[in-house]
């Protein structure tokens, strides 16, 4: 990552844990979502506030393959915190993630 983005980057990252204090998150939630952003400027090597779409719905296509639900949910929230508040812009491809339904036996069948 280049100088100038490297700052641009560091700048939205700590507006982004101020943002999260702010809503009183928890530091898990904190530590979680900041995670996120982290592992996406790691991905794409540059500051997440220039990716497209597509690229997302692509790092998230990976993700699935290579992580726990709980992870994708968990960084598709903390991106869409990153987008909402600290970038200002809508969420509007929340529908690209989503974590299939498991039907599970009742414990007691009467």
């Amino acid at each position: 990552m280049k100088k100038s983005e490297t700052n641009r980057f560091n700048k939205l990252y700590h507006r982004h844990l101020s943002l999260l204090k702010l809503q009183g998150k928890s530091q898990k939630t904190i530590d979680a979502y900041s995670r996120a952003v982290r592992r996406v400027r790691d991905h794409f090597d540059g500051c997440p506030d220039q990716l497209t779409p597509e690229q997302l719905e692509a790092y998230f296509g990976q993700l699935v393959e290579t992580h726990s639900w709980s992870t994708v949910k968990i960084d598709r929230n903390g991106l869409q915190f990153f987008w909402r508040f600290v970038l200002k812009r809508d969420w509007d491809w929340i529908q690209i993630i989503k974590p299939p339904k498991i039907r599970t036996i009742p414990d007691i069948l009467t």
